[in-house]
């Protein structure tokens, strides 16, 4: 499988968010202006809350542990939620994946895990590089 072809601009974790002065961060003029859009991106997986799973956690450096986050206000800028189009097999924590989807901002529920997310990547697809 190949995530390579189509049209899609590539991401980065120190793209996600801007500072915004007294207010702290919020995303980026980039995040904002490709949502809807499909992009690819380099990082890592977190360990899978569980096998079964479709969906699982992107972060800026390897973890040993599952970052799962009760609520937005919790969020982490160190994450990205990624919904897989179909399942896949999960990676080792420490190992590079280029992962291709559409981006989502904004504060929305999982119905089926009740993970809650502000940024999010769905009908997601991954390679290891």
């Amino acid at each position: 499988m190949s995530i390579h072809g189509g049209t899609q601009e590539r991401l980065g974790f120190d793209e996600l968010y801007e500072n915004t002065g007294v207010l702290g961060l919020s995303f980026s003029q980039k995040v904002k202006s490709l949502s809807g859009k499909k992009v690819i991106i380099d990082v890592f997986m977190a360990p899978p809350l569980k096998a079964e799973a479709n969906f699982f956690v992107l972060t800026k450096a390897p973890m040993a542990l599952c970052p799962f986050c009760s609520s937005d206000t919790d969020w982490s800028m160190d994450i990205l939620v990624i919904y897989l189009k179909k399942r896949q097999i999960f990676v080792q924590h420490n190992a590079i994946i280029q992962v291709k989807g559409i981006l989502e901002y904004g504060s929305w529920t999982d119905n089926k895990s009740g993970f809650v997310s502000l940024l999010r990547l769905r009908d997601a697809i991954f390679e290891t590089k």
